[in-house]
């Protein structure tokens, strides 16, 4: 599966109804460390695609952001990748620990 860009909660909610397990990285498009997690994550969508993966800018849904940070009680970074099992957080890093290693570790925990 590759990488999908979500924008507001109902697409969110959808997806927390319909997949058991998935991904989550939030994503500045103004920073380059934001910049690099994300290539890691695509690196890591490529290399497992039964995995769903999904992202969201930042700046453009804040709004978004914000409901999962509060909801999950995750603090909120930027990048941020999170594992999403059974309907709640079950992993997150953030920054350059963002890569495709640990979230090939995580997803197979």
């Amino acid at each position: 599966m590759s990488l999908h860009k979500i924008l507001h909660s109902e697409e969110f909610q959808q997806i927390l109804r319909n997949e058991e397990k998935f991904i989550l990285l939030k994503n500045s498009t103004a920073c380059p460390i934001s910049d690099e997690a994300l290539k890691e994550t695509e690196k890591f969508a490529g290399e497992k695609p039964d995995a769903p993966v999904y992202y969201l800018n930042v700046q453009e849904s804040r709004e978004l952001s914000n409901e999962i940070a509060e909801t999950f009680q995750v603090k909120h970074e930027s990048p941020q990748a999170l594992l999403f099992a059974s309907g709640g957080v079950a992993w997150n890093a953030s920054h350059r620990n963002v890569t495709k290693n640990s979230l090939a570790e995580a997803w197979s925990s």
